[in-house]
């Protein structure tokens, strides 16, 4: 499964990716397509076996804050959004940490990790200055292994407390700290706290201040001080996007980071997206960057290649994206003179350089013609051909250079008109044509 790895019609960012028994769990907010706020009033659980980590199934929604016909709501005093929660197991129990906007935060529990998670109360706390009056902006868990609990949480400013084990949700006296992860260079901390231990490292996973990335800072102890070692994943300069919020998870022998995308030409139409990831002897990680790969270690460029896998958008950033066109059909739009598009990597066998190759796209005209100009590896990588389409084209083939090996694709749109002045006023975002989806035939 390429990124992104849930089915085209599920928005699931601020992904907290948890091992139970024999499956990955991925617990996140809920976001909709079409929304001008962030979230909604359900949480939905997501699972796949750990054996064939592409395979998720959904298990329906395990907590909401609002009634619907079928179902109370699991919250008396607010019926606001829920937000970012995470769960955890203690003594066969699984307890769920919601996050709900603006109000009280609580605690829920399960027999099952996919729930559906019942109320046990919310926080308890006796802290004379809450950094957030008990809201718990984006709890992130961990259950140590002496078995003490530790949340931390925060928003421009972090905090950390330790809970009663017994309950899972009284802050335990004189454990509340501030500023567990500084908001000052380097750390930069904004929000997404989510606390992981590895060995005997603990490690703190957040969405520093600027771009679409997620760093870490690590300690001996779960109450810090943390020292700052730097990104896991970084692509804010190829591709559109606000803050980022995940965390990091082993699934059986790999290690993976978990994030999200901006989708819909909005910060609030995220799609869950994962990397692999390497843990060094030294306890650090190597920075990734985004790709369409997923769970996948290659993608196959003999298959036909959805357009909203593209983990490079380079363009015109109010009008370049990709958007859901209806549940069926998801493209790259916002396609003018300039826009760069890049899918991250193929690999294209060792038997092909005495074959004809040919690119054949899936276009939606926009009543312009235009070109895309191939190229492996980088946006200025080697030529391997180039496609005109024209005003009206939907499917277009064109011979490319046939190749062999790993490489990445990016795309490079162009007028099919020379000598054009495009920065003429005129001319300024003047949409091409929208991408739907391509292949490589032999």
């Amino acid at each position: 499964m390429s990124n992104p790895y849930l089915p085209n019609w599920e928005y699931i960012p601020d992904g907290e990716p948890r091992v139970f028994g024999d499956r990955v769990y991925i617990y996140g907010s809920h976001d909709v397509s079409d929304s001008a706020f962030f979230c909604d009033y359900v949480l939905k659980v997501w699972s796949a076996p750990v054996d064939a980590p592409g395979n998720w199934v959904c298990h329906g929604v395990s907590f909401r804050t609002r009634m619907d016909k079928d179902h109370p709501s699991d919250t008396d005093w607010t019926d606001n959004y829920l937000y970012a929660p995470d769960v955890v197991e203690k003594d066969g129990k699984y307890y769920l940490y919601a996050y709900i906007f603006g109000s009280k935060g609580c605690v829920a529990v399960s027999d099952k990790p996919e729930g559906p998670f019942k109320l046990v109360s919310q926080y308890k706390y006796n802290i004379d200055k809450h950094y957030d009056d008990g809201t718990f902006i984006d709890p992130g868990v961990l259950v140590d292994d002496d078995g003490r609990v530790y949340v931390y949480c925060g928003y421009q400013g972090s905090y950390m407390c330790e809970l009663n084990s017994d309950n899972m949700y009284e802050v335990i006296d004189g454990t509340y700290m501030e500023n567990i992860i500084p908001v000052e260079e380097p750390f930069e901390f904004f929000e997404a706290c989510s606390p992981r231990k590895i060995g005997d490292t603990y490690y703190l996973i957040y969405s520093p201040r600027k771009g679409s990335r997620l760093a870490y800072a690590t300690a001996d102890s779960p109450r810090g001080p943390f020292t700052y070692r730097g990104y896991i994943v970084d692509n804010s300069d190829k591709y559109p996007g606000g803050n980022d919020h995940g965390s990091i998870c082993k699934i059986k022998d790999q290690w993976y980071i978990f994030y999200h995308r901006m989708t819909n030409g909005t910060i609030m139409s995220r799609r869950g997206c994962v990397e692999r990831i390497e843990i060094l002897p030294d306890g650090s990680i190597p920075l990734v960057k985004m790709t369409s790969l997923g769970f996948e270690e290659s993608l196959n460029p003999y298959e036909i290649t959805p357009a909203d896998t593209a983990c490079v958008l380079v363009g015109d950033e109010k009008t370049l994206m990709i958007t859901q066109l209806d549940t069926f059909t998801r493209v790259i739009t916002g396609i003018t003179e300039g826009s760069v598009m890049g899918w991250k990597y193929f690999d294209f066998g060792v038997d092909t350089a005495s074959l004809e190759m040919l690119l054949e796209l899936k276009v939606i005209p926009r009543g312009c013609s235009g070109k895309l100009i191939i190229r492996l590896d980088s946006e200025d990588g080697e030529e391997i051909g180039s496609c005109v389409i024209g005003a009206g084209d939907r499917i277009v083939k064109c011979p490319v250079k046939a190749v062999t090996g790993r490489h990445a694709v990016f795309m490079i749109a162009e007028s099919a008109h020379e000598g054009w002045d495009w920065t003429k006023d005129y001319f300024v975002n003047r949409q091409l044509f929208d991408l739907e989806a391509f292949v490589f035939t032999k």
